[in-house]
């Protein structure tokens, strides 16, 4: 069983910037794919971005693509999440979370999640 804590969440204004981080305990996540989603007051969970266990292999979310990216340091157990031109529509509970599939689209690929961290865009 592997456990996820997220950390780097916070408040920032319209046009900055925030890096999220995600570390693993336990078993490690290497050889798992890890991505990053977030749930915003009244909607549904929805996909941010997906990297392969080698890092070779990344997806993104239109919303997203261009503005954030995705890394991991495998000696570290930790998954980052760089989000840089954050727009109040960014504003979400962001979770990570690993998968035994190549960087998957939806939430029901992965199979650990953690309990999330709240990033706040002002306008």
């Amino acid at each position: 069983q592997v456990q996820l804590v997220e950390s780097g969440g916070g408040l920032v204004q319209a046009g900055g910037s925030l890096r999220l981080s995600c570390t693993a305990s336990g078993r490690t996540f290497s050889g798992y794919s890890m991505g990053w989603f977030r749930q915003a007051p009244g909607k549904e969970r929805e996909f941010v971005a997906a990297i392969s266990w080698s890092g070779g292999r990344t997806r993104y979310a239109d919303s997203v693509k261009g503005r954030f990216t995705i890394s991991r340091d495998n000696a570290k157990n930790t998954v980052y999440l760089q989000m840089n031109s954050l727009k109040p529509d960014d504003t979400a509970v962001y979770y990570c979370a690993r998968s035994w599939r190549i960087v998957p689209g939806t939430a029901n690929e992965y199979d650990s999640w953690g309990q999330g961290t709240q990033v706040t865009v002002s306008s």
